[in-house]
């Protein structure tokens, strides 16, 4: 943990918001209460697993969570090697679970948004687009990363608004997040969604900078 401090002052905040106690907290993230007050008294490091549990159970992003704990730190710089540095982090997140062996690389990451490019402007593309996102997004629970940037695509996907490119764009993100094989299993706790919100901010880096 890079930031344990900023980490314990940022759920202690959401604790005194939303009034909770230790106990409650615990029974609804399934966090035992005396796991959460090491971790509120500095005794304990919270992992990946407990970031993921809070998430849950608070409806607040991931990313949110792993950015107070110093998981994701802010990019220097931006374009390419913000979605980079994404990568890198998942990369890292990957070896820390010792069960799954692949490499998730900046290159796949464009290689996935390029392949469904043209797929998500067919017939089937687009059908499949309007007829299996609200299901996704009930599967997810709605508290996935960035679930509200993929809904706006949606609506601007459905609605055909923006360029030629845009839309293809964005409906590559929206087939991405669709299917079930992707770059990182969602089985993959805690981190089997977040190759979706790579996709999702790199879609947005090439259309706002007309690149890719």
């Amino acid at each position: 943990m890079k930031d344990h401090e900023t980490f314990r002052n940022f759920l202690n905040r959401l604790i005194d918001e939303r009034s909770l106690s230790l106990r409650k907290l615990g029974k609804i993230s399934g966090i035992d209460h005396a796991t959460l007050s090491k971790i509120i008294n500095g005794k304990r490091e919270a992992n990946l697993i407990h970031l993921q549990k809070l998430s849950v159970s608070l409806d607040i992003e991931l990313t949110t969570f792993m950015h107070a704990a110093g998981y994701i730190t802010e990019p220097k710089q931006k374009e390419d090697s913000d979605i980079q540095n994404s990568v890198d982090l998942i990369q890292k997140l990957i070896k820390t679970t010792n069960n799954y062996d692949e490499d998730f690389t900046f290159e796949k990451v464009k290689q996935e948004i390029a392949k469904y490019q043209d797929y998500s402007q067919t017939t089937d593309g687009r059908n499949k687009i309007l007829q299996e996102f609200e299901n996704k997004i009930e599967k997810t629970d709605s508290k996935g990363p960035c679930i509200s940037q993929l809904r706006t695509m949606f609506f601007r996907f459905s609605a055909k608004k923006g360029t030629v490119r845009e839309i293809a764009l964005m409906g590559a993100a929206l087939i991405y997040f669709i299917i079930t094989t992707d770059l990182l299993p969602d089985y993959l706790l805690p981190i089997g969604f977040l190759d979706d919100a790579v996709i999702v901010q790199a879609v947005l880096q090439y259309m706002d900078s007309k690149k890719f």
